[in-house]
């Protein structure tokens, strides 16, 4: 949470320092560097329990909100474009997590899975420095800002990653009602 914590801070201060839209970006990367280091440890010590997920889990909606937060009042963006990222970043893993609370797997598929929203924003926020340092301050395109179209692009992302995330989630709780009437 802590290089989440940072990263949001980078991007909301990043409008009037743009040179923190490097820093941001790299800062979500050591958030999901961290997450995955330690839920490897975790499993390779042994110590992966349902304690564990909750303790893992909840800080990272934390840190997703903190992230898409700072670039909602970063001033390179509208505030709802940042605020509506957020909330479908939380509602994707919420509903990745769904497979899990009925018995079946989790579900990490689809376009939109917490790398590459990180990696969206990252493509997002150094297109916006680019812009910045070589067009003259000119961010926008098609009436948006980069940080716009790449939070709608994130929406989008999501919404289609809930959409398979449901459909598998359905699937295999069909697939173990057939298999139970089976047996």
């Amino acid at each position: 949470m802590a290089a989440a914590a940072v990263a949001g801070l980078c991007f909301w201060q990043a409008g009037g320092h743009p040179w923190l839209l490097v820093w941001g970006p790299l800062f979500c990367y050591v958030r999901l560097w961290c997450n995955m280091l330690d839920g490897m440890v975790a499993l390779d010590l042994g110590k992966a329990s349902w304690r564990g997920e909750i303790l893992n889990d909840f800080p990272d909606r934390i840190s997703d909100v903190l992230i898409f937060a700072g670039v909602a009042h970063s001033g390179l963006n509208a505030i709802v474009s940042g605020y509506w990222a957020a909330i479908f970043a939380v509602l994707t893993a919420y509903v990745g997590m769904f497979g899990q609370a009925v018995g079946v797997q989790r579900e990490f598929s689809g376009l939109m899975s917490k790398p590459w929203r990180m990696v969206t924003l990252h493509i997002g926020a150094w297109l916006t420095l680019g812009l910045i340092l070589w067009s003259n301050g000119e961010i926008r395109w098609g009436g948006l800002t980069i940080l716009d179209w790449t939070c709608i692009v994130i929406v989008l992302g999501c919404l289609q990653t809930i959409a398979l995330r449901l459909k598998r989630i359905m699937r295999a709780l069909a697939e173990r009602k057939s298999n139970q009437g089976k047996g």
